[in-house]
């Protein structure tokens, strides 16, 4: 689901993983037919980057 979000909504997928500043940024970036792709790239990039980040803390607890 979040990477559909990536891709048709990326600003909207930032604030779902908890950085609200960055999509502020995707927001204004998308609003421009050009910035779309470049944001939905981006989106998709910190979404992995995020589950990569949530994995590493659950084997952090263990």
């Amino acid at each position: 689901m979040r990477l559909l979000l990536a891709i048709f909504l990326p600003w909207l997928q930032f604030f779902t993983i908890g950085r609200p500043f960055a999509g502020i940024i995707r927001l204004i970036l998308q609003l421009t037919l050009i910035g779309w792709i470049p944001a939905a790239l981006w989106s998709v990039y910190a979404l992995s980057q995020y589950k990569t980040d949530e994995k590493i803390r659950k084997a952090m607890q263990r």
